[in-house]
């Protein structure tokens, strides 16, 4: 089955991220498990391995690094992908969500939609640019992206 079974972030070493971090991080992560949609491409003439997957995310030397393992742990791969393409879009996704968590607290549902809104379409933006960064190596449905880049949004956050 081409899934992910297993989700670990590797923040050893970052900043203790914030409740809404945190938060978003737990719901990203159950949500992921819940229902995904993962699948290893065949490289070098090699078959595709199949899942399940164990992933862990993790920031190495300014990169953004999927270690990818069996079900029993055995390692599949190792992706890395160059941050500078998340950079903006990160920082974007931040600035809207800080706004929202802002207007929960204080402005009429109207306007907090309007701002949620906006956070969907950031967060689409996100998880289009994870899909075409991984492209040729990995493929995956837009939730299973979206997902996907929220954890890389809490990596960011402390990295």
């Amino acid at each position: 089955m081409s899934r992910i079974c297993q989700i670990e972030i590797d923040d050893s070493g970052l900043p203790t991220p914030t409740p809404e971090v945190e938060q978003e991080r737990k719901v990203a992560v159950f949500d992921l498990l819940e229902d995904n949609s993962f699948t290893l491409i065949a490289r070098e003439g090699q078959p595709a391995p199949s899942g399940p997957f164990a992933v862990t995310l993790a920031i190495r030397d300014r990169r953004l690094v999927l270690d990818i393992r069996d079900k029993a742990g055995a390692p599949v791969g190792e992706i890395l992908l160059s941050l500078g393409p998340f950079r903006q879009v990160v920082k974007d996704y931040y600035q809207i969500c800080g706004s929202y968590f802002d207007a929960v607290k204080r402005l009429p549902p109207s306007q907090i939609e309007a701002i949620d809104m906006a956070r969907r379409g950031i967060h689409n933006e996100g998880a289009r640019i994870l899909q075409e960064r991984l492209e040729g190596k990995a493929e995956m449905d837009i939730d299973t992206a979206r997902r996907l880049f929220t954890l890389v949004c809490v990596l960011h956050f402390g990295g």
